[in-house]
């Protein structure tokens, strides 16, 4: 089945104002609303091949924005399903928490072949998700690795307080490290989630680290500006995803 010519054109429209929109955000005007869109046709390679990683960052922004004002875009799922049948064009790929109240797609208001993703206690990185990384940009044209983390981690509480739980305790210990790294002046604890949060995100930090560390594919097209390498902090106070080293 092919692309549905209205879907698409609302798509290539959605995309095109997506930096028109975000710049206005810069001057105050970031509230203003975008017509309501229904996208009832998955990304195609065409649309995926023509934005730039800096511009596939953009696009969730505004799709968070969709999501925190209540006001997502008529995604069609049987027809995005049936669309995406024949091939996948991802425009990211994103490792998250496993958190129940952190679904990417959804807060970022993402359909189906939009994104490829992962989800893991803590967001932390392996070797089989590297794996999955370098295949989502080297050979399915993903142009952005997302790292996702968020506020209130219980992951994150369980390596403060030095939880241990079968083979739980050694996911912890893989969050371990952001715990000496993170600068904080305050109660070290597990029940502070201030402390909690700092953490968190030098978790994604560190993480972000290692990716480019083990793996020299995913490093090597990041310097070649295929594609970017960057970090967020999803809010569940409000549901901002905050994203940095951007």
């Amino acid at each position: 089945m092919g692309q549905d010519p209205l879907a698409l054109r609302s798509r290539r429209t959605i995309l095109k104002q997506t930096l028109a929109i975000s710049a206005l955000s810069f001057t105050g005007l970031g509230a203003l609303s975008m017509p309501s869109i229904s996208f009832a046709a998955s990304l195609s390679k065409e649309e995926r091949d023509g934005m730039s990683p800096l511009a596939v960052i953009e696009h969730f922004k505004l799709g968070n924005l969709r999501f925190r004002e209540n006001r997502p875009v008529k995604h069609d799922y049987l027809a995005q399903k049936r669309n995406s049948i024949a091939g996948q064009y991802p425009a990211a790929v994103i490792l998250s928490c496993i958190d129940s109240r952190v679904p990417a797609e959804i807060v970022l208001d993402a359909g189906i072949g939009e994104t490829f993703n992962s989800r893991v206690a803590g967001n932390i990185i392996n070797r089989d998700i590297l794996g999955s990384m370098e295949f989502a940009c080297a050979i399915a044209g993903a142009k952005v690795v997302l790292v996702m983390g968020h506020t209130r981690c219980g992951a994150v509480r369980g390596a403060i307080d030095n939880v241990e739980m079968g083979n739980l305790t050694s996911l912890l210990d893989e969050i371990k490290p952001a715990i000496e790294k993170t600068e904080y002046s305050g109660e070290r604890k597990g029940s502070n989630y201030d402390f909690v949060d700092a953490v968190a995100r030098v978790n994604v930090d560190m993480t972000i680290k290692k990716i480019r560390k083990n793996s020299s594919i995913l490093k090597k097209m990041e310097d070649q500006q295929k594609i970017k390498i960057v970090g967020s902090m999803y809010h569940l106070t409000g549901g901002k995803v905050e994203f940095f080293n951007v």
